[in-house]
């Protein structure tokens, strides 16, 4: 199937599909003219990307987990420490969002009187909580 296809089929921009080539996610089997051609498969393997992505794995983590032979290689002690820090991210949103109704409602006669509200500042100060992008940067994986 052609590249326009994929798109059509996929909802995968034509650009980011040759991203995806770029980075060694998917490979075409051949052109026809100039237009890519590809598999049935590759949409599939684009199905495990947006999956893997969704998650919140890197590219260069996804690309990792597909095999060259396009079967997943996926390191199950990888997807176990994503579990992890998903439950992390879990734990401190809905600890941001607790903080935030009560301070929506509290009754001292300002925020900075509010016993809880003070303590989301220090842990907002000491790098608890926090935005996920701001985190992102942090979370390297160390080599295996």
């Amino acid at each position: 199937m052609d590249i326009s296809e994929v798109v059509k089929r996929s909802g995968v921009s034509a650009s980011a599909l040759r991203f995806y080539e770029e980075k060694g996610l998917i490979k075409p089997v051949g052109r026809r003219g100039i237009r890519r051609q590809f598999r049935s498969s590759v949409l599939e393997r684009l199905a495990l990307i947006a999956l893997g992505r969704s998650a919140g794995f890197s590219l260069d983590e996804i690309v990792k987990m597909l095999g060259p032979d396009g079967e997943p290689q996926i390191d199950r002690q990888l997807l176990a420490d994503k579990a992890e820090e998903l439950d992390s991210s879990i734990r401190q949103l809905k600890s941001m969002r607790d903080g935030l109704r009560h301070a929506a409602v509290c009754s001292a006669p300002s925020h900075m009187e509010c016993p809880k509200f003070r303590r989301l500042l220090g842990l907002a100060a000491a790098g608890v909580i926090g935005a996920y992008e701001e985190k992102k940067p942090l979370r390297k994986r160390k080599s295996k």
